[in-house]
């Protein structure tokens, strides 16, 4: 049986993770939004006061002459559509989520890799200098002529 080798993160974490990429890169966007959407509140609010009252009008006479048994239907109708679009476009959208992901996730991965081998050869490097330092000093010392070793005294022999 063969081990697998390659870990795989599973698409609901990549999904998360586009998606918290995906919401940071639109919070950066609000403060342009907010002053945008103000100002379109403002004009809107004005245009909508002028026609409050004859759209009041209209729509109490629609009302009047609607006929319920088609709106019902056509609203029923138009609900299993809107139910379908929207699983399509969900699916769609989780899709593109996991994608992003994947690529937050793999730069992420080769960056944090990248930090960690800097660590690793800044720290170990000087380590080998010793050691290939201690390694040559063993080497001459080892290899030196042999020193002459003291002899012990001896006894003389008990009578």
């Amino acid at each position: 049986m063969t081990e697998q080798t390659k870990t795989r993160i599973p698409a609901p974490l990549y999904a998360a993770a586009g998606a918290g990429d995906l919401a940071w890169a639109e919070l950066r966007k609000l403060p342009g939004v907010v002053s945008e959407l103000s100002d379109r509140a403002v004009a809107s609010l004005k245009i909508a006061n002028d026609t409050a009252g004859s759209t009041a009008t209209s729509l109490r006479d629609k009302a009047t002459t609607a006929d319920f048994d088609k709106l019902r239907n056509t609203a029923a109708a138009n609900a299993v559509a809107f139910a379908q679009q929207a699983q399509e476009r969900a699916l769609a959208v989780y899709t593109s989520l996991v994608a992003r992901g994947e690529r937050v996730v793999g730069t992420g991965v080769v960056e944090a890799a990248d930090v960690v081998n800097a660590d690793i050869e800044a720290t170990e490097e000087p380590k080998a200098v010793e050691a290939v330092e201690a390694a040559k000093t063993i080497h001459a010392a080892s290899t030196a002529a042999p020193k002459p070793r003291k002899r012990a005294a001896t006894r003389p022999a008990a009578n």
